[in-house]
């Protein structure tokens, strides 16, 4: 059963992101690895990302009173016993294994061209952060980059001009052409590019065809009988891309319960 949508699927944002994560990675090395042999080599190389989960903490206006609240007369209240304590879950910092797909030259000494697919690690708090000074050293080399954002969620890598709407991105920032930056915007209701991958001077880029990529992940790892397309998905959907989601399912014959 093929996916309801034409490209990006947003019900793989949430609970199967990871191991979609890293097949997606694996993938992209395998349809590199024969298009640049014999001169250069492709690594699906794990590293480990400190992610501290999102918590509902005080805000400003529940440590200090609103100013007309202030004025007013305090509550009587009655004396009672001491409280009991509550159980409640602290926000820990856990490592979270990310894949990065390299292209090295074959005897190992230059990094050429870095693939980054982006997870909720990588852009949310202390993740966020250490991503952005992986991505500076990166800008500030001779190394290709290539961004993959199929997440909705998190803040959106910088950028000194605004982005196109969308909810999905591929952003290509060849060395030669900095800071000139090359971005596809994905939209729901469209299928996803091929996109050139860089190499050295004087070699043709490779390409990378993410439609056929995502189509062969989605067969093989039965992500049709996993997915419940009847419920809404685990990232909430919202405004215009809610819209959209809903009419492409309705067009597969699913009918889907909406969200609150």
């Amino acid at each position: 059963m093929p996916s309801p949508f034409p490209g990006m699927d947003p019900y793989l944002e949430g609970n199967e992101w990871h191991s979609f994560h890293i097949e997606l990675s694996v993938a992209i090395r395998q349809r590199l690895t024969p298009q640049v042999r014999p001169k250069y080599v492709v690594r699906a190389t794990p590293r480990f990302i400190v992610d501290v989960p999102e918590s509902v903490g005080m805000g400003r206006r529940d440590i200090y009173p609103d100013t007309a609240v202030a004025r007013e007369a305090p509550p009587v209240w009655a004396v009672s016993t001491a409280p009991a304590p509550v159980e409640v879950l602290a926000s820990i910092p856990t490592e979270i294994p990310h894949y990065v797909v390299e292209i090295h030259t074959a005897d190992g000494k230059e990094l050429v061209t870095t693939i980054e697919v982006l997870s909720p690690a990588n852009k949310r708090g202390r993740g966020y952060e250490e991503y952005l000074e992986k991505r500076l050293a990166i800008l500030q080399s001779s190394v290709h980059l290539i961004e993959i954002d199929w997440l909705r969620q998190g803040r959106r890598v910088p950028m000194a001009s605004a982005l196109p709407e969308a909810p999905y991105y591929i952003f290509l920032s060849r060395a030669e052409k900095r800071p000139v930056c090359d971005v596809w915007p994905i939209q729901l209701y469209s299928k996803l590019p091929t996109i050139p991958v860089p190499l050295l001077p004087g070699d043709a880029d490779a390409e990378l065809d993410c439609q056929e990529i995502f189509e062969s992940l989605y067969d093989s790892l039965d992500y049709g009988a996993v997915l419940d397309y009847t419920q809404p998905p685990e990232i909430a959907l919202a405004g215009d891309t809610a819209v959209i989601a809903a009419t492409l399912l309705q067009q597969a014959g699913i009918s889907s319960v909406r969200g609150p």
